[in-house]
């Protein structure tokens, strides 16, 4: 059975930094890229950024561009969204999801963590 358990969400002041962490079980954790994807309530799933399943290449959404980075550390089977100068508006539950491929659709991704409240106040 595949897991993915997100931690690291909280209540931050905007400019604040958090750092999510996401630890994956039942599944060959390298065989995966990994993304992080955001839902704000009355909107849509919204890409944050991805890291492909061996370290090489990383994507961003603009919105957050500069500000977060993706990192991955296989032996731990745990993916990072490291965030930076937080605003209000990054305000969402943020998931932790895998697929084969890196892509930037969330409904494509396989499977998917449970959610973690990131909360930015102005």
């Amino acid at each position: 059975q595949v897991q993915l358990v997100e931690s690291g969400g909280g209540l931050v002041q905007a400019g604040g930094s958090l750092i999510l962490s996401c630890v994956a079980s039942g599944l060959t954790f390298s065989t995966y890229s990994m993304g992080w994807i955001r839902q704000a309530p009355g909107n849509k799933r919204e890409f944050v950024a991805g890291i492909s399943r061996n370290v090489e290449t990383t994507y961003y959404s603009d919105s957050v561009k500069g500000r977060f980075t993706v990192s991955r550390d296989n032996a731990k089977s745990t993916v990072y969204l490291q965030m930076n100068s937080l605003k209000p508006d990054d305000t969402a539950v943020y998931y932790c999801a895998a697929n084969p491929n890196l892509v930037s659709v969330p409904a494509l991704y396989d499977y998917w963590g449970q959610g973690t409240q990131v909360t930015v106040s102005s």
